[in-house]
């Protein structure tokens, strides 16, 4: 088979969890293509061709699927952050679920019938466009000139003046934010990596959060020219470490404003410092919180845990309605933030604990159970001591259907734990990517 200069026409069978579609070849060889969408007959040039499988991008579409949409962004395609933008949005809340059911069946070995059976609809959390509170672009530095933009799907930095998907009223401050940093950069060694626009529709914060190299930083000079191009009410430098491949925060100086980021949740305000994770769909998030919490049917009387807790987002409605909540999180800055935010709300019945989830595993006889892992997952001794508490009923947050199908074969393995409902969330519109809240009972 050659490599991009020949054509093959092939038919587009289904999506894949991640940015390609898929298809095979009159070999019977997979091919995973570049914005194909189910449904499409097209011709395609092979890019990179391997023993298993094939990647490809398509040169004409022949046949265009009834599922395929006009992308609302001249970027789509370029950049890296709406993959699935040329798709219509009921067709991708369909492939969501069915992804969730594909990793079931087979990594989790449930076999399709049960899959089936386990995973609801995916849940349509509001707009698809216009959702997201954070934004993140590039800083690429080449012959002393640094561009900044968003991550090209090729690996590069592709500029753009606004984001479709970003909260709508500030959506042209990236614009604006490139072309201050630009300014500042032709001057100075910034030492830039990346920068972060947060924006909250609901207390109307603006955060720009610069991550650079530790060091020498002209602060005032760059709180100045930022703060002249955009509204903001905090611009922080976060400062990493260490090899690229496992950089560290070294700390977080605040160079104007508050010094923070609040965004109002399920009826609690959060305060959040740069490197702290939060949910990119606030709306989203409330609707993971109340799925949750719902399936769990908290009492007053309940004994909750909640691992991998990050500043709260789960934690602060737990401890409304639970009697005492014991919270481990890993992450520094976010311990923290989850007891600033505790504080503030003037919640003291929970224990928020400092380290990782295995080590600092509570020694408490819960009776309700909240896990929002990394996109890792579980460790496995981490299942272990969750199948060996009392608890009625577990709440599995998950962004990853690979790793939660293989978690979930893990508890039934064990058998004390197991899955009785599963439902997807659409907080990523126009992307593969999918949450699910799965509940699990005591056998």
């Amino acid at each position: 088979m050659e490599t991009g200069s020949t054509a093959y026409e092939v038919a587009i069978e289904r999506l894949s969890y991640g940015a390609d579609a898929v298809a095979h070849l009159e070999d019977g060889k997979t091919v995973f293509v570049a914005g194909g969408v189910p449904g499409d007959t097209v011709r395609i040039a092979i890019d990179e061709n391997r023993d298993r499988f094939a990647r490809a991008h398509i040169v004409e579409i022949k046949e265009a699927s009834e599922h395929r949409a006009q992308p609302s962004c001249p970027f789509s395609g370029v950049c890296g952050g709406c993959p699935w933008a040329n798709i219509k949005r009921s067709f991708q809340l369909e492939a969501k679920r069915s992804l969730v059911v594909d990793a079931l069946a087979r990594i989790g070995r449930m076999g399709s019938e049960r899959a089936e059976s386990l995973v609801s609809a995916c849940v349509d959390v509001g707009p698809a466009l216009g959702y997201r509170n954070k934004i993140e672009l590039d800083a690429v530095t080449r012959k002393g000139k640094t561009a900044i933009g968003m991550h090209a799907a090729a690996g590069d930095v592709v500029k753009v003046d606004a984001c479709p998907l970003f909260d709508a009223p500030t959506r042209k401050a990236i614009k604006a934010l490139s072309g201050a940093l630009g300014f500042l950069a032709g001057s100075n060694d910034l030492k830039l990596e990346r920068v972060g626009i947060r924006r909250s529709s609901r207390t109307k914060d603006s955060e720009v959060a610069l991550w650079t190299e530790a060091g020498p930083f002209p602060r005032s000079h760059v709180a100045k020219v930022i703060g002249d191009a955009l509204p903001t009410t905090s611009i922080v430098r976060v400062m990493m470490k260490g090899p690229k491949a496992a950089r560290k925060v070294a700390g977080v100086e605040c160079l104007s404003g508050k010094g923070f980021w609040t965004e109002k949740v399920c009826g609690e305000t959060m305060h959040l410092s740069a490197p702290s994770f939060f949910q990119v769909n606030t709306h989203g998030a409330e609707q993971l919180v109340s799925c949750a919490l719902n399936g769990l049917e908290v009492g007053v009387n309940d004994e909750a845990m909640d691992l991998y807790c990050g500043a709260g987002t789960f934690t602060l409605p737990l401890a409304r309605c639970a009697g005492f909540v014991s919270a481990v999180e890993s992450y520094g800055p976010a311990v923290r933030d989850l007891r600033r935010n505790l504080e503030r709300a003037g919640l003291d019945n929970v224990d928020a604990i400092g380290g990782d989830a295995g080590l600092e595993f509570p020694d408490t006889d819960a009776d309700v159970i909240v896990v929002d892992p990394p996109r890792a997952g579980l460790a496995e001794d981490v299942v272990e001591k969750l199948s060996a508490q009392p608890a009625r009923a577990i709440a599995y947050v998950s962004c990853d259907p690979a790793t939660l199908a293989r978690d979930l074969a893990r508890f039934e393995q064990i058998g004390v734990f197991s899955p009785v409902s599963i439902t997807p969330h659409d907080l990523f519109p126009q992307t593969f990517h999918v949450e699910t809240v799965s509940l699990l009972k005591r056998r």
